[in-house]
Order: C-alpha cells, then structure tokens, then sequence
C-alpha cells in the first residue's frame, strides 16, 4: 500500500488521494440524514496526499495530510467496479421473452415488473381494469405521467381527419413515439379497453439489439446514423416541436443510449451531397435490421392487457385493421428516471424487512443471559437514544448495535462460551452495505467503547451485569492507556459512548418500548443513499 503520495495503491487499484477525500462520508463530511457533503472541492487542500494508511481487510483507514483528516472506507467498497449507465447497452438484456405480471399480484412483483422495463425494455400486465383512465393508475405505480400536447392521456382509436396516422386503421411500422421531443418520453404505456377489430395486432422490435447488429455487420453506417443529426417534427393547430438528434444516440463512452426512428416524423435532412447519400444508405440499413422477422415480437393486446416499453429502446408497431372494427387503447407516457428510482427505494428498503425479520425471529431469544430478549434489548436502548434527543444516526446505531449476534460467523453462545465472536465488527460490516459511517462506525466501536469506559472510569466497571463482565474479560478487558489514545483519536469514538451507555442501561424487563415498525421510518432516513 503506497501513502505519502497524491495516490493509495490497494491491491492493483490507483485511488487518487483527492478521490478517496471527497467521497468520505464520516459525520463531518457529508450529512447523515440526506447523505449529502458538507463541503466543496475548494473546501479541500489543493495539495491533499494520503499520509498514512492501514488496512485490516474489511476497512481501509486514511489519513490525510497536510489537514490530518482521518476517513475510513469499506474496502469491497473502494475496489468496487463502476456503476453501468443502465440506460445504455451496458444494462440491458437481448433476446428475452415477455415478461407478463398479472395486475391484481402487481404490488408483489412490482420489483419484478420495474426490472422488466429497465432490463429487458418492455412489461406487459394482465387484468388491468377495463375502464377509462385505468392506464393512470399503472402509470402511477411505475412513476409521475408526463402531460404533452396529447394531455395526460390520450386514446389511440380511428378518429375523422386523424392528425396523426395512430389514429387510424394503417399500419404502423416499428417506431418510436414523439422524436421531436427533447427530451422524448422515455416510458410509453397502452392499456386496451377494446380490441374487436380485424387485425391491429401489436408489435415490438429491441432498437438497441438492432443497432448493436449495425454495428457489426456495417460499422460505418452505424457510425453515419450516430453522428448525423436528423430533424423530427410535429405540427397540428395548437402545436410546433422538432427536435434534431441521430437516429442511435450514444454515451460519451460510445455506448448506445437512445434509438429515434420514426419515418413519420423526419423533415429534409439538410446536408453536403455526400453525406445526404451515406446517411441514405446507412437508414436503409438499419430499416433492414429493423424489419427482419427474427427480431420483432408480434402479440395481441386484449381488453385488460396494458404494455408498458422504454420508448427510447423499443420500436413499436400495429398491423393495419379494418376501421369498422372497434379497437381502443388508452395511453399515457412517463419516464424512466422514476422507474429507476422506485425499484431503487424498493430495493433499499429490502435490508428493513430483512432486520424486520431479524427483531422477530432470532432477536426474540434470550440476550447472553440477561433478563430481557435481545430484540427488546436493542429496542430499549433506541428509546433511551431517541429520549436523549440523539440524532437519527445515533438512534439507528443503538438500534442496532448488536445485530453482529445474528449477522456474524460466530454466534452470541459461543460468546457466552468464551469465545469473541467480533460481533460489533460483524455487524458494522454488515450494516455497511445499506447504512453510512455515521451509523457503522458507533456499532462498530461500541464493544471497544466498553473496554475504553473500563480504563477511565473506575466506577463504570462497578455497574456492569455479571454477563456483560465475563463477556469483557472474552473481549480483552479494560484497554491500556496505548489503547485508550488510540480509541480516543478514531472518528465515531464519542457516539460509541454513547452508544455503550444505552447499551448498558437497556436490560430492565419491566420497561415498555415501542416495536420495531416505529424506528422504521427514522432507518428509511438514514439508510446509505
């Protein structure tokens, strides 16, 4: 591990010392409820290095110079891979069949169904109720509705002087909806309320699987598609927009990011005689990839059916039906930045269902010989952080300042067996996954806190319970003044304190606490962001 320099070398990763500063998250850098930084890059030292490092194998302690700020990071954390963009290729599934989830079991498989849509581009729900205005409710579940000119819904059905060919009995080739949008609506819904008609059956084609075999069967014309703007525009009465974007959109990294391809919708392309010629044969083809059978999916929508596609991903389309048939669908547009969001706080909240479980299954055992089980024990020492005024961080980490009893290798018996079983480092590590250094750090530091108050205050020892005095002398006993500065200079060290304290105070089985659904909210607060 390389320190005094601009640079920490862990394993065969650089990790600039700038880097590793600005992304601390201790209590002093960034905030524990919102998770914010609470400070600037001109809040930095220009000239930051890293003067001191070590490494235990779990965490990566950092010492900076010239300010002396101390961090602490997990280090699966530092060496973790970068997050994909997964609104490029990079996140996404090809080839994949439908993923159909019914709509009366929707809010069990609401996680399943956001994935669909983010992965695999398109969910399609059953049994949505056959009523007007029904596609605003899915869309609710899915994100916020985004109102354009059509409103916040509009219906797709054959209408006298049709200003836009959807409403009509023509086919509809693969497309995607509003171009001339910027930003185009990324979430396209289509309930059916009635589909009666002779054809009109639906279709979708993978815009991204397209012009990934663009690529590779004829690199220049995807080239030509993604750096030539092409113009698309809507007019009506009331209504003007254009918009001029290439066909494939890329990310900085060249990844495909965006497919606009509405024949519709395109206006002269305005260009030198040569490129006119090479974007012509490029958009020919991408419309030949586009149009082969292999790679388009072809259902029927019936009455209760609602398909939910990325429409920047996903080119849909209609086979023509005979006009006197009826078929109506009901639509509405959102986006895909809520869509990721709800299947991230859902995801999120999965570690409180999970600690949930923990305070009612093993938490409701006996707490290494105490009085009192060790979920009511941890409750307990919530509520007299929580009566103290702590704030959230600290209450979260009374709360669960023991969960290593469950979450480590070696068992709360074995401790009472003589055998140390870490558990404020397991937990702390476990917690880390979903809870900041505000949280962890107090869970952490909370046995140590123990053996710290033993050293300094006499009287502290006096007041310990017999199980908590045999588990003291497993854990190493009362530190050595060595240990004691050491112990005092650790970020967390005044919050593990005050964690012991209620730690200690928490084992009366004649108090009444509040179950675990009333710290929920506060957790949901402080988790990781």
């Amino acid at each position: 591990m390389l320190t005094g320099s601009t640079t920490l070398r862990l394993d065969d990763r650089e990790l600039p010392a700038v880097w590793l500063r600005d992304n601390c998250r201790c209590a002093q850098c960034a905030d524990p409820v919102s998770g914010q930084k609470l400070f600037g890059i001109l809040d930095l030292p220009a000239d930051l290095t890293v003067d001191d490092a070590t490494d235990d194998g779990t965490d990566v302690t950092v010492r900076f110079a010239p300010d002396g700020h101390v961090s602490r990071f997990p280090r699966a954390w530092l060496l973790a891979p970068a997050t994909p963009d997964e609104r490029t290729e990079e996140g996404k599934q090809f080839g994949t069949g439908a993923i159909e989830v019914a709509w009366a079991d929707f809010r069990d498989n609401r996680t399943q169904a956001l994935e669909a849509l983010l992965v695999r581009g398109f969910v399609l729900l059953r049994g949505v109720p056959v009523a007007e205005g029904a596609v605003l409710d899915v869309a609710a579940e899915f994100g916020y509705v985004r109102e354009t000119n059509y409103g916040r819904i509009f219906d797709v059905r054959v209408e006298d002087n049709a200003t836009n060919l959807a409403f009509t009995g023509r086919e509809i080739t693969p497309h995607t909806d509003n171009p001339y949008r910027d930003p185009v609506p990324t979430v396209q819904l289509l309930h059916c309320l009635v589909n009666a008609a002779t054809g009109g059956d639906s279709g979708l084609v993978d815009g991204f699987a397209a012009a990934a075999v663009l690529r590779a069967e004829d690199p220049e014309a995807f080239a030509v598609l993604t750096r030539t703007p092409v113009t698309f525009r809507y007019t009506d009465a009331d209504t003007d927009l254009s918009a001029s974007k290439p066909l494939i959109g890329l990310d900085p990294a060249g990844r495909i990011r965006e497919i606009r391809f509405n024949n519709r919708s395109t206006q002269p392309l305005r260009a030198p005689h040569a490129d006119v010629i090479a974007f012509y044969a490029a958009y020919r083809t991408f419309a030949e990839i586009i149009a082969r059978p292999a790679g388009r999916l072809d259902f029927r929508l019936g009455p209760g059916d609602c398909l939910v596609f990325d429409n920047t991903r996903m080119l849909h389309a209609r086979t023509a039906f005979a006009e006197g048939g009826a078929r109506h669908l009901q639509g509405c547009y959102a986006d895909l930045d809520a869509v990721a969001s709800r299947r991230a706080v859902l995801t999120r909240r999965a570690p409180l269902d999970l600690l949930a479980d923990l305070f009612a299954g093993p938490g409701a055992a006996d707490y290494l010989g105490e009085s009192v089980s060790q979920a009511a024990h941890m409750l307990q020492a919530a509520s007299l952080a929580e009566a103290a005024g702590a704030p959230d961080a600290l209450i979260a980490a009374a709360l669960l300042h023991d969960v290593g009893h469950f979450t480590g290798e070696i068992s709360g018996e074995e401790l009472m067996a003589g055998v140390d079983n870490r558990h404020s480092h397991a937990g702390a590590d476990w917690l880390a996954a979903w809870f900041p250094p505000a949280v962890t750090e107090p869970v952490r530091l909370h046995v140590a806190a123990k053996r710290y108050l033993c050293a300094v205050e006499p009287s502290y020892r006096e007041q310990l319970s017999p199980a908590s005095e045999y588990t003291l002398t497993v854990q190493g006993g009362p530190m050595t003044p060595a240990e004691v500065a050491v112990f005092e200079a650790q970020p967390g060290a005044a919050d593990a304190v005050a964690v012991r304290r209620w730690d200690d105070a928490a084992k009366d089985p004649g108090t009444d606490v509040p179950d675990f659904a009333h710290f929920r909210p506060l957790l949901e607060r402080v988790l990781r962001r």
